[in-house]
């Protein structure tokens, strides 16, 4: 049960309230169909009636596998209309972190899509016997013959919602619905997130907020899937402030440059490194992306020298966000330009956003001055619940309504954030007596002209304790040296952060959120051969 009491109705009745209100106009786009609000709300309709029909019951635990598809975010409202509790998994997570998922979810029903890849449904569902097993595909088919119960004994969840009655309530006694989402991964095996219904009132409140400042409406292009928490508040503020939202399946730069301009998209969210490379991508540059009013770049740091490359070529819709599967939305900086008078303001992520409170502690939870790195500590209507089945995990970083982000950074004297590093990413140097971070050494790397990007995790020295160890990409024909860019970084920052050594690499590895996969370098380094120490080009 979630936010109180149960109750009759759900923040769902009040989505198909706002999208009677949008007319005729175009909600969702993708997998060759252009959905309408109104054909939206019958197939989210529609969608309830067919899963009370196969024996969904209120309450239940709904196990769902889908890509970044048109059915993702019609399934959700369906299912958050009857008041069950969704468990996403994404198709692209490991078969061991499934079969951790299931063990965790103990789902009543699992959904998935009847064309994921490799019979990987199929696989899934023959682990959980006697759990009734649903296919999306042209229509909602049941696979087990336990699916589809015997009328008289199975509530009429939802009969009596009409396209021309979006009114209609749940019975008294219906749970309100709560999603349990998976982490991206970047600190090790993916968690499920515990969002209550009160995470998407939120998100109602504030796309109304959104629609009174007399913004445009959104035609967004997003890679986000449902099972990210940046999915669903990306899916669903687009539609409750009555935009298109375009959904894309796989990432390939050609195709968002080309489908920005055929489609006069005014939005998009991109990853640090899938900005680079529609940066370097020779389609670009007869791109229009004149329409664009907000490009939104987070999910990581974002090197100040390419976002000055992005603001020369996109203009001041650059938008800089910062968030975590257990806080959505933290911080925001719009508008990105080059300022004279704030130059560092290109390596901040932006001030608080909405309702968030953010604050800089040290390592016994007091709060510290601005200018002083410690943990950022946030609060928001947006925060999560806590991490299903992992209590402990949970009361170390739910603390008195307040997240525990373990990210290192400040605030300045006006509010802005600065992000430095994960905390389990600092490098530790017992010679050097303090911490060091890798972002501004990433940062220093990837501001030479001949850098296309650059990662720095630490790594093992008898001596230091911890040194920086620099993996980076070159631009094609760079002749700069890993000693050269070594003498950049003690020239700009000092020797206390100059890197041990530097690896060139074609690319760097990037986890299922297009982040920066650093457990993989480690894992690079840990079994491969390393970098000459003085840093000679590989």
């Amino acid at each position: 049960m979630t936010d109180g009491a149960d109750r009759s109705t759900t923040y769902v009745h009040d989505a198909l309230e706002l999208f009677a209100g949008f007319g005729d106009r175009e909600a969702l786009v993708g997998d060759g169909r252009r959905l309408t609000y109104p054909q939206v709300a019958a197939e989210v309709r529609g969608l309830a009636h067919a899963l009370t029909r196969h024996g969904v019951r209120p309450g239940a635990a709904v196990l769902v596998m889908l890509g970044n598809a048109v059915e993702g975010p019609l399934l959700q409202l369906a299912l958050h209309l009857l008041g069950c509790r969704t468990m996403w998994i994404a198709p692209v997570t490991s078969r061991r972190e499934i079969d951790e998922f299931v063990r965790l979810a103990r789902p009543d029903v699992f959904v998935h899509h009847a064309y994921a890849p490799d019979g990987l449904g199929d696989q899934i569902a023959a682990s959980l016997p006697g759990v009734p097993v649903l296919r999306l595909g042209i229509e909602l088919t049941a696979t087990t013959p336990s699916a589809d119960p015997d009328p008289a004994t199975t509530p009429q969840v939802g009969v009596g919602l009409s396209a021309d009655d979006p009114s209609v309530g749940l019975p008294a006694g219906v749970p309100v619905p709560e999603s349990f989402l998976q982490t991206s991964g970047t600190t090790g095996t993916p968690k499920l997130v515990h969002h209550r219904e009160s995470f998407y009132r939120q998100v109602l409140a504030l796309a109304a907020d959104f629609r009174a400042a007399g913004f445009p409406l959104l035609r967004h292009l997003s890679h986000s899937p449902m099972w990210l928490a940046s999915g669903q508040i990306t899916t669903l503020f687009n539609l409750f402030t009555g935009g298109v939202l375009f959904l894309r399946q796989q990432w390939d730069p050609a195709a968002f440059i080309a489908t920005v301009d055929a489609e006069r998209l005014t939005s998009t969210f991109v990853t640090p490194p899938m900005l680079y490379e529609v940066l370097d991508h020779p389609a670009l540059p007869g791109a229009d992306f004149s329409a664009m009013f907000m490009f939104n770049v987070g999910a990581g740091p974002a090197a100040p020298a390419r976002l000055r490359q992005a603001i020369a070529r996109f203009g001041p819709c650059l938008r800089i966000v910062y968030g975590l599967s257990e806080a959505v939305v933290i911080c925001a900086q719009p508008g990105l330009t080059e300022d004279p008078a704030h130059p560092q303001r290109l390596g901040s992520c932006g001030r608080p956003y909405g309702d968030v409170t953010v604050e800089i502690r040290d390592a016994d939870g007091q709060a510290l001055p601005a200018g002083t790195d410690g943990e950022v500590w946030v609060r928001t209507k947006l925060s999560f619940h806590g991490y299903h089945g992992q209590p402990e995990l949970t009361a170390e970083t739910l603390v008195d309504g307040w997240v525990r982000t373990r990210d290192i950074g400040h605030l300045d004297d006006d509010g802005f954030l600065y992000l430095v590093d994960r905390l389990q990413d600092r490098i530790l140097t017992r010679q050097r007596s303090w911490p060091i971070y890798s972002r501004p050494i990433e940062d220093v790397l990837a501001g030479h002209p001949q850098v296309r990007a650059a990662a720095v995790i630490g790594v093992p020295d008898p001596v230091a304790g911890e040194l920086p160890y620099a993996y980076v990409v070159r631009t094609p024909g760079a002749t700069v040296t890993g000693a050269e860019l070594i003498d950049l970084v003690t020239a700009e920052l000092s020797d206390t952060w100059a890197p041990g050594a530097v690896e060139f690499v074609d690319a760097l590895p990037l986890n299922r959120s297009a982040k920066v996969d650093k457990r993989a370098l480690r894992e690079r380094y840990a079994t491969g051969a390393p970098a000459d120490p003085v840093g000679s080009p590989s």
